[in-house]
């Protein structure tokens, strides 16, 4: 448990270093900046529609630092080792998707209140947006490991990975558009179904493309 955590603590402070967490929250922001100059001032349609463009923003923002979530620690031989001294694929994807998940988690969501503040969006849905993203960010985190695992020094990595990760992640885009309506609460109990199950089976995803990536 402790080298467990040692681990994951080591992929916090990669991801703040190397600046996965960073860019990721800028272009979070930017597009939140940018959105009211393409509706203009209308404030009843920067509420109604703002949510959502955050949706798809932090879907988009989880993208940016797939090519650093595993092709350095392959090169590097860090995966091996942790192999060599008996650590399962699987429990290595688990430590992945837990860091990019703590380290990414905290700043988007008050990247989020910022970011609500910029296009207008009422309290409330304030409010729902944060315990939508909160439910969703495990479930991006493990998909952003896996296409990861699967993309790992493939040339165009980045545009391959959006490829595979959008189509994955749609459900979880529907869901969470769909907990800002009026009456948010079946959508929000299928984002949370939705959400558990995709991190619950990312790790063994992962797994597998890591271990396919070793033989």
């Amino acid at each position: 448990m402790k080298k467990f955590v040692e681990l994951v603590v080591r992929e916090i402070r990669l991801a703040w270093i190397g600046g996965g967490i960073w860019l990721p929250v800028i272009f979070y922001l930017a597009v939140a900046t940018l959105f009211p100059f393409v509706t203009g001032p209308d404030k009843a349609l920067l509420a109604r529609t703002g949510g959502g463009i955050l949706w798809i923003a932090a879907l988009l923002s989880t993208l940016l630092p797939v090519e650093r979530l595993i092709l350095p620690d392959r090169q590097s031989g860090v995966l091996d080792q942790l192999y060599i001294r008996g650590w399962s694929d699987e429990l290595i994807a688990v430590v992945k998707i837990v860091g990019q998940w703590v380290a990414f988690a905290v700043p988007l969501l008050l990247a989020t209140i910022i970011a609500s503040a910029l296009i207008g969006l009422p309290e409330s849905k304030l409010q729902t947006l944060l315990i939508g993203l909160a439910f969703a960010l495990p479930a991006l985190s493990g998909l952003a490991v896996t296409i990861s695992a699967l993309t790992a020094g493939l040339n165009g990595a980045s545009a391959l990975g959006g490829l595979l990760l959008i189509p994955l992640a749609i459900p979880i885009l529907i869901f969470g558009a769909g907990t800002l309506s009026d009456d948010p609460g079946n959508a929000m109990q299928l984002l949370a179904a939705t959400a558990v199950a995709i991190a619950a089976l990312s790790p063994f995803a992962a797994g597998a493309a890591l271990r396919a990536g070793r033989n």
